[in-house]
């Protein structure tokens, strides 16, 4: 029998990942209490939303772990992962939106793991100023925070690329970068030849912000199918965010991230946000977490403002879902609902273990 997941527009879950286990220095962790305490959940309130707090995991700490020089700290960031999964999939199956305050950027593993329960095909929109594609035997600092997106499309240490039963969480041509301003000799040449869809941050400027945000979600098809967004901090540039570990001048404004973000969040498919990388060690006045959240909550309120208006003969169809190897799909199709099946066996990870399965007018594998 098929479970029924309504997403309701106008509720989120806030999660909070206290980690810098992947960082390059500590403090990240922080940040989900710092956010709160910067009016995150009472800003949303006021936007019209109901927020329902799950609270935070056990936090995970930066190490230097200099006995791991190419993989440092991975029990702690795979604790991290672990702990993270079953709160975004709570909060996915609720119908609300999960907000994910980071933390580093490695959360982005569990939460498409998270929503993959759910969903079979996900596409994922990268906001950040460095590709984060390294893996453990090209990168200069063995920080895994440098390394997500390639854990992502299944590139790098198994522990990770293996995440989600069989890799990859997400296919490279469904991934979108958006915002890069500086790469490693070894991100830019694979993206050279990686189906990846880049959009640096010079690119980004040249065609216009606006434009440049619709073909992003155009390329990952945000019509048709879902998404997460990664939000990294340091996409902003440093000139007016910098409380970050690797901030620096040029790339996009925060009122180009702003614009990007109406385009993105307002996106009928979206399953998830997560924001990353903002370090409250280097935010002595709260400045810089009370500049977050105004960009948070208001371009979630922008997203509220477009699902609303929505009439309902034009709201979401039903989504495709993981199911179960023998289970056939659901046909029963509800405005602002999807029909989900249930996973092949009781556990996430049994789910997971089946890998990842082929939805109708997907690409082919």
């Amino acid at each position: 029998m098929a479970v029924k997941i309504v997403r309701q527009p106008n509720l989120i879950a806030l999660i909070g990942a206290p980690t810098s286990a992947a960082a390059h220095a500590p403090g990240h962790e922080k940040a989900p209490v710092a956010l709160r305490a910067a009016g995150l959940v009472e800003r949303l309130n006021a936007a019209g939303f109901m927020v329902n707090d799950l609270g935070d995991f056990e936090t995970q700490l930066f190490q230097q772990d200099d006995e791991s020089p190419r993989a440092r700290n991975l029990p702690a960031v795979l604790a991290a992962l672990n702990a993270l999964r079953p709160k975004v999939e709570e909060a996915a199956k609720s119908g609300a939106l999960p907000l994910v305050l980071g933390g580093d950027c490695t959360i982005a593993l569990a939460t498409v793991a998270a929503v993959r329960r759910y969903y079979r095909h996900v596409c994922l929109l990268y906001m950040d100023r460095h590709p984060d594609l390294n893996v453990p035997a090209s990168t200069p600092s063995g920080r895994f925070a440098g390394m997500v997106l390639a854990h992502v499309v299944g590139r790098g240490a198994p522990e990770l690329v293996r995440f989600w039963g069989e890799p990859p969480l997400v296919r490279e041509p469904d991934v979108a970068l958006f915002g890069c301003e500086e790469y490693d000799t070894y991100e830019r040449d694979l993206l050279r030849n990686s189906p990846i869809r880049h959009f640096s941050a010079a690119e980004v400027l040249h065609r216009g912000v606006a434009r440049a945000a619709q073909s992003a979600v155009e390329h990952i098809h945000s019509e048709t199918r879902n998404f997460v967004l990664h939000l990294d901090a340091d996409v902003i540039s440093g000139e007016e965010f910098s409380a970050s570990e690797f901030t620096g001048a040029g790339g996009l404004r925060l009122a180009d991230v702003r614009e990007a973000l109406d385009i993105f969040v307002r996106q009928k498919n979206l399953l998830a946000v997560e924001v990353t990388a903002y370090n409250p060690d280097r935010d002595p006045d709260g400045s810089a977490a009370k500049m977050l959240v105004e960009l948070i909550a208001s371009a979630l309120a922008t997203r509220l403002a477009a699902l609303t208006a929505i009439p309902a003969a034009a709201a979401p169809q039903e989504a495709s879902a993981v199911a179960a190897a023998s289970a056939p799909a659901s046909a029963e199709r509800t405005a602002l609902a999807e029909a989900i099946e249930p996973p092949a066996a009781e556990s996430v990870s049994d789910a997971a273990g089946a890998g990842p399965t082929t939805e109708t007018g997907s690409r082919p594998e």
